[in-house]
């Protein structure tokens, strides 16, 4: 039986976010701990736009597996 595409791209998303939230965390830590410069300030706001696009996208599949 071949699995569901759309529980593949599911899981798949699901693996990047959590690998993006981790970098995320270590930018704010760096951030935090008073090692902010324009690149971790930026990479950050990057991280955090393309983390919350991937959100919606979880969302939307996760809502098509429930329909």
């Amino acid at each position: 039986m071949d699995p569901d595409p759309i529980a593949v791209e599911l899981a798949t998303l699901e693996q990047e976010e959590k690998a993006l939230s981790e970098y995320r965390r270590q930018l704010h830590e760096q951030i935090d701990n008073g090692f902010p410069n324009q690149f971790t300030i930026r990479r950050e706001r990057e991280v955090s736009d393309r983390r919350r696009a991937l959100h919606a996208r979880i969302d939307a599949l996760r809502a098509t597996l429930h329909d």
